[in-house]
């Protein structure tokens, strides 16, 4: 039997249909967001510009407070509260990536990231933090740029990481020249946030647009860091990034719940090399199951590529889905 669902929202669904409301609503929120920049004056200046370190946690998702708290009267029309926000998925999945240890030097020659060492430090060599630095660089300075920020496109820069300085972009100006296209797609959404006839789908397609503008651009800058990490956690890495694509299409609304509830399901640590979905012990039945079928819809791609229709990939993803074993639950 052919599937009509595209076969992403196949997991998806699966997350959410095992997932209750968060019995708190700050439980949703990334940590340290409280603590994080909630607006420009909270940085540096210099020379009249704002100086912000992007390889320090909460300077940039400071960042993505001070998007989120400029877009909110765009998105008040969908919710109160800005819930609707689309731009919600952005943060909320760089805490993730925080809370998850993903955020450290893989290579461990430096204590960056570590809990015991420089905790709140992120390092260039982290795959995670390099695809993250162009989803929160380009829309944050290409919202600047739109004038929703409400300050001049020529003042604010970032900090440069200690190496491999050319891979990113610092200000507006660095980021069009090095980045057009992806800057562009942000442009495009922010226009048509600002604009009072845009729908919630619209906007979700112009987000969608600009989020894999910017990750095909970074996936292909940072092929070389998934040598640092363990073969399990580097195949989640390419498994990761393949299903984000997919999820455009379809139009996934990264609002604030929904996007909590999706990755409350994802891996809670690092892979390491013994980890085999679906018998990760310390993981819980969902977790081993949303990794495993990660692994086999990367195996799909890899091996039919674009050629198998949509339908067919769909069944085999279900089928290997459910056939899955039995994944112990873990005790606590």
């Amino acid at each position: 039997m052919a599937f009509d669902l595209s076969w992403p929202y196949l997991i998806v669904g699966c997350i959410f249909a095992s997932l209750a409301r968060a019995s708190n609503i700050s439980d949703v929120y990334p940590p340290l967001w409280k603590e994080s920049p909630g607006q420009f004056s909270d940085y540096k200046i210099e020379n009249g510009k704002y100086i912000i370190n992007f390889w320090h946690y909460p300077e940039r998702l400071g960042t993505y407070k001070i998007l989120l708290n400029k877009t909110a009267k765009y998105f008040a029309k969908f919710s109160p509260e800005n819930e609707q926000n689309i731009l919600w998925g952005l943060p909320v999945h760089h805490g993730w990536q925080y809370q998850t240890g993903r955020l450290a030097d893989p290579t461990e020659s430096t204590d960056c990231g570590r809990k015991s060492g420089d905790h709140l430090c992120i390092s260039v060599d982290s795959w995670w933090a390099d695809l993250n630095y162009y989803l929160s660089a380009m829309p944050f300075l290409a919202a600047v740029d739109s004038g929703i920020m409400g300050i001049p496109s020529d003042k604010v820069t970032f900090l440069p990481p200690p190496k491999d300085q050319m891979n990113f972009c610092y200000n507006v100006s660095s980021c069009h020249s090095s980045f057009p296209e992806a800057m562009k797609k942000w442009n495009e959404f922010y226009q048509h946030v600002k604009s009072h006839s845009s729908s919630f789908d619209d906007l979700l397609e112009y987000l969608w647009a600009a989020h894999v503008s910017s990750l095909e651009i970074a996936r292909k800058n940072f092929h070389n860091r998934l040598k640092y990490y363990s073969k399990q956690e580097a195949d989640f890495e390419r498994s990761w990034a393949l299903f984000v694509d997919y999820l455009a299409p379809p139009l996934f609304p990264t609002t604030l719940i929904r996007t909590y509830e999706f990755q409350k399901e994802l891996p809670k640590r690092m892979l390491m090399n013994e980890d085999r979905a679906p018998f990760i012990r310390d993981f819980s039945g969902f977790q081993n199951t949303v990794l495993f079928a990660l692994s086999v819809l990367h195996k799909v791609h890899k091996y039919t590529g674009n050629g198998m229709p949509l339908d067919q990939i769909a069944d085999y993803f279900y089928n290997s889905l459910v056939s899955a074993p039995h994944a112990p639950v873990a005790m606590g």
